[in-house]
């Protein structure tokens, strides 16, 4: 069986020929994907403006449609999939309306997609992996907009225990970015410059790690990320080493978190494996 998948959820114009095989025991292959991204169109505003990403995808559907196709004049796919949320409304709809046009031209299906779950059942597509050694198992999700932990029994079968109850790592990290002036997407930049600093020189608060639950919280770590920042003199922030430090501070407080969060959680529902995933 052969989907043609199509992702629009965000800042990334994506589609992809994905080969499935077997039965229970199935094999996952992408036989092509092509990406469109958008992040120097959104670097000037800091963050995706969703006007202008649905915009450009509009502007590149067709586009990768057609290097996808490669001259065939048949869909080489028997369903079509595409992300019908969480994600960015107009952005999204882009990529379903776009889903719909070629369901009703090639008289295809629609699968529509949750794009965290596609996050979690992502290691599917580690060939080496078998499917029996897995569950149960704990999945953390770590994306742009989500921060969350799983107790999965199956593939099909999980449970929400812990998600974050305001900012997810990925925002915490766009915002520290920008507290420290770095360009868009913000988690990039934050880890190229921890490389070069000391994850001991601040010790900045690790949200939430105490307490008994599963859940995430990254907002106060972000205040105090700023707070320290102001208090620094001009000729400190003027420094490489201040941000360095700064940078690899604040990203050794958000792995522990979420390190020792999933840690407890496998410990707690005595998983065989922790998958994770994000993007």
């Amino acid at each position: 069986m052969k989907i043609l998948a199509i992702e629009t959820s965000c800042d990334e114009t994506a589609l992809a020929l994905v080969q499935i095989s077997g039965n229970f025991d199935f094999k996952i292959k992408v036989e092509k994907s092509i990406v469109s991204s958008q992040i120097k169109i959104h670097q000037p505003f800091g963050g995706v403006v969703p006007s202008l990403a649905k915009r450009e995808h509009l502007k590149n559907l067709p586009i990768l449609f057609k290097k996808l196709m490669n001259g065939r004049k048949e869909l080489p796919a028997d369903f079509i999939a595409v992300t019908i949320g969480p994600g960015l409304e107009p952005a999204l709809w882009t990529g379903i309306n776009f889903a719909q046009e070629l369901a009703k031209t090639f008289k295809k299906k629609i699968i529509g997609v949750n794009h965290l779950e596609a996050h979690y059942l992502s290691f599917l597509l580690n060939k080496k992996i078998n499917i029996k050694n897995i569950f149960p198992a704990t999945a953390l999700i770590v994306s742009g907009g989500h921060t969350i932990l799983l107790n999965a029994k199956s593939l099909t079968e999980y449970k929400k225990i812990g998600e974050t109850r305001d900012d997810a790592a990925g925002e915490a990290f766009d915002k520290v970015a920008r507290i420290l002036g770095l360009v868009y997407p913000g988690g990039p930049e934050i880890e190229k410059l921890a490389r070069l600093g000391n994850p001991q020189s601040i010790n900045f608060p690790k949200p939430m790690l105490d307490q008994k639950n599963f859940d995430f919280s990254f907002s106060g770590l972000k205040t105090s990320v700023l707070y320290y920042w102001k208090n620094l003199s001009n000729k400190e922030k003027s420094q490489p080493q201040t941000i360095n430090n700064i940078a690899a501070s604040f990203q050794n407080a958000v792995i522990e978190v979420l390190t020792k969060k999933t840690l407890r959680a496998a410990w707690q529902f005595n998983s065989k494996s922790i998958l994770i995933s994000g993007g």
